[in-house]
């Protein structure tokens, strides 16, 4: 029981330890900035321009991905029983190879719908 214990607290750690490392770097490297003159907008991110919202290209994206997972299920249900198939190969294969259209189709996507916006 203590391993488990053990593992928890590592791994809040290296989250802690990540964040600090993070924001303390960019801290120093926006003090020196100041320090030599620069101007403070360069720390506001502003949008760009034909940039999509992130949320479009996010609800696009998973909901392909998961089009694509629940359509490799009914394919490789449909292998399995009529093509005589084995089961442990045509549920993994199909999943991630239709996982992998769908995410292709979302990437090709957000590209169109950038160039809309």
């Amino acid at each position: 029981m203590g391993g488990e214990v053990i593992v928890f607290i590592s791994m809040f750690l290296v989250v802690f330890a990540i964040c600090y490392l993070y924001f303390t770097t960019r801290n120093k490297e926006r003090l020196a900035l100041i320090e030599k003159g620069a101007d403070a907008s360069i720390f506001v991110k502003g949008k760009r321009e034909g940039a999509a919202p992130f949320w479009k290209v996010l609800i696009l994206n998973l909901a392909l991905l998961l089009t694509g997972i629940g359509l490799a299920i009914f394919l490789a249900s449909f292998m399995a029983s009529s093509l005589g198939m084995d089961e442990d190969v045509a549920y993994p294969g199909t999943i991630f190879l239709m996982s992998g259209l769908g995410l292709y189709l979302g990437f090709t996507l957000t590209k169109k719908l950038e160039k809309e916006e």
